[in-house]
């Protein structure tokens, strides 16, 4: 059976609910192979147990101190001495700067920002905001992957995958860059809007109160979203904005809140499973992609919806 090496995603000793998914996709097509990049692999090796892992490769070493650059460095050489068929990586903005450089280092095509890949090895990708799928693979290589968030339900498994510790050599080119100081983004309570099953976010219809969006957020355990019109008006921080100049997210559930839906915000949002929205526009653009419909000022819709699921979930 050939071996599909993913690269676990963690920060702050937490491993990142994408490897999950990654795992999901790893494992459909072969061998699942995680790769983990950490100064204390057993702290992140102790996360996977739920995942569907049948081998794990540990590397130790600082690897913040030099960024992104030495990690490709060091799964280039993993790649060259264990030939998988395929490797996968979240498409975060980390993710897809390693993968574009071991794509470089192996000679490798790469495909980003998938939303699927089949045992073929053929990713699904959905491109100009959303209006083409494209289904591509690599030729040239082995195929470096990497895959949007909530791409895939993740399987929930029990395993006890093997444990090899790699050794790598980093070459003097990767080390140039340094990092002298770091500051984690400050989260609040909320999941984050990138790998969250549920966004709500609000628009130019908000007229700056996102009080009800958040309300109802809070409600469904979602994270916030905002259109671009939100965060140039500073209603809402940049951080948040979902979109083809902000973040693409594919939740399982996409509220749009006074949203028109401009082709530059559906390019962040179109691949979410179910979307609603609500609008008091019947001719608003987001309603021709929403599943569902609320023709109605928000600020009536969201606090009934918000007041109904705070009821039944007692």
């Amino acid at each position: 059976m050939s071996s599909v090496i993913f690269l676990v995603d963690h920060s702050a000793g937490k491993v990142a609910k994408a490897t999950g998914e990654l795992a999901t996709f790893a494992k459909s097509i072969g061998e699942s192979v995680a790769v983990v990049f950490a100064s204390n692999p057993a702290e992140i090796i102790s996360q996977l147990n739920t995942f569907s892992i049948d081998k794990v490769i540990t590397v130790s070493g600082d690897w913040d101190k030099n960024g992104p650059a030495v990690i490709a460095d060091g799964l280039a050489q993993i790649i060259a001495s264990k030939k998988p068929s395929a490797v996968l990586i979240t498409s975060s903005a980390s993710g897809k700067e390693i993968a574009g450089r071991v794509a470089v280092k192996t000679g490798s095509g790469i495909i980003t920002d998938a939303i699927g890949v089949d045992k073929d090895l053929i990713t699904t990708q959905s491109v100009f905001g959303g209006s083409t799928t494209v289904h591509a693979s690599v030729t040239t290589g082995t195929p470096i992957i990497t895959l949007r968030s909530n791409s895939i339900e993740p399987v929930v498994t029990t395993s006890s995958a093997a444990v090899e510790e790699f050794a790598v050599t980093l070459s003097d080119s990767s080390k140039l860059a340094t990092i002298t100081s770091a500051t984690p983004v400050v989260k609040g309570g909320r999941p984050d809007l990138t790998e969250a099953s549920v966004v709500v976010s609000g628009g130019r219809g908000t007229n700056g109160d996102f009080k009800p969006v958040e309300a109802l957020a809070d409600a469904l355990g979602a994270a916030v979203g905002a259109s671009r019109a939100a965060t140039d008006a500073g209603w809402y921080p940049h951080s948040h904005q979902v979109g083809q100049t902000g973040k693409t997210v594919s939740p399982q559930l996409y509220v749009a809140a006074g949203i028109s839906g401009a082709i530059q915000h559906r390019a962040g949002m179109q691949t979410s499973k179910t979307i609603v929205a609500i609008n008091k526009d019947p001719e608003a653009p987001i309603l021709e992609i929403a599943d569902f419909a609320v023709i109605g000022d928000l600020f009536n819709v969201l606090p009934q919806a918000t007041e109904k699921i705070i009821a039944r979930k007692g």
